[in-house]
């Protein structure tokens, strides 16, 4: 399967956020550390006029597909996107599989944003080993577009040697993929139906993200249009700025340790430093990321927040809160915030 798909124009519009209104260009980040409390959340969220959800998969917590499976079956128009499923863990096909399952119960609500993760966790904690990630990440998406898109694969690659005669049936899922650096942005613009950020500071988007994402988009021959870039932004609804600053260094504390991520930071003016005095090594977060990442504020300060983002050019956000006194409060007025919009 040729990698630059050629995609209808009516997805193409849907993918890009083209002809959406506001609201459903702002999708809500749920937890997912507790499967049944996420449905919960998940089922209260479109009830609060909320149109998109966005979960992570992390080792440690339950399946996000399976989560987004359940809560499919209790809702009827809110849009369910994964942000990201780390590729190395799961075949494609058995992906694609998970994928039918869910667009079966939620016929075209599904969003599959999908990424190799980090060397400390690929190989650090399942054992696995990630060298070529970006490579990998180009022939993984040519072997799960080519089961869901058109239900056959005939694939003999580097990393995957696949033949499906037949799948049961088709689904054109939208395929997003995760972007830190530029060559990952390049990546999306020629292969993906959008480009998923996450803590990326909003000028590197706007400077270094979208300008890549765009060229390659640009310069390919299949007639894609651009993808949207999904850009992950911290809120805080709160105006105390020195605990803003201390939940914030708590959030960003552990991405910072990730060398993609300490990549990423540093390419956008804001290196991380590291403490090694007195032999503890601590990771050193510039307050000024912390600003610049967490959107804080009266609830009507944050909502045009997220109009000036997209008004500058990002497709879509989605939205992760930082809880500052009462995370199930804030969450909560966050949901309906965005349900207003």
């Amino acid at each position: 399967m040729d990698d630059k798909n050629i995609q209808d124009s009516d997805l193409q519009d849907s993918f890009a956020g083209r002809h959406q209104t506001l609201r459903e260009r702002i999708g809500l980040v749920v937890d997912g550390s507790d499967a049944a409390a996420a449905v919960t959340t998940i089922t209260a969220a479109e009830a609060a006029g909320v149109r998109q959800i966005w979960m992570t998969q992390s080792p440690f917590n339950p399946d996000t597909t399976t989560i987004f499976a359940s809560a499919a079956a209790k809702t009827s128009v809110v849009r369910l996107g994964t942000a990201i499923i780390p590729i190395y863990l799961r075949h494609p096909l058995a992906l694609a599989q998970q994928a039918l399952a869910i667009d079966d119960i939620a016929p075209g609500r599904f969003r599959l944003g999908i990424g190799p993760s980090h060397r400390p966790l690929i190989e650090g904690v399942y054992g696995l080993s990630q060298t070529t990630p970006l490579a990998y990440m180009r022939e993984y998406l040519q072997v799960l577009r080519a089961a869901l898109w058109e239900g056959k694969v005939n694939h003999h690659g580097h990393f995957f040697n696949v033949v499906v005669a037949s799948m049961s049936r088709t689904a054109k899922i939208p395929l997003l993929i995760s972007t830190l650096g530029e060559k990952a942005f390049l990546l999306a613009g020629e292969i993906s139906d959008g480009a998923l950020s996450w803590l990326c500071p909003v000028q590197y988007l706007l400077k270094t993200g979208l300008p890549a994402l765009r060229k390659a988009s640009a310069s390919s021959t299949s007639g894609r249009l651009e993808p949207p870039l999904v850009a992950h932004v911290l809120v805080a609804l709160s105006q105390d700025g020195p605990l803003i600053l201390e939940k914030g260094h708590e959030m960003l504390g552990y991405y910072a340790k990730l060398p993609f991520y300490a990549k990423m930071f540093t390419d956008a003016g804001f290196p991380i430093t590291t403490n090694d005095g007195g032999g503890g090594g601590e990771t050193i977060v510039p307050d000024a990321l912390v600003n610049n990442l967490v959107i804080s504020g009266s609830e009507s300060t944050v909502a045009a927040r997220f109009k000036e983002l997209l008004d500058a050019g990002l497709g879509e956000l989605m939205v992760t809160i930082v809880p500052i006194a009462d995370a199930h409060d804030e969450q909560t007025r966050l949901m309906h915030l965005i349900g207003r919009l």
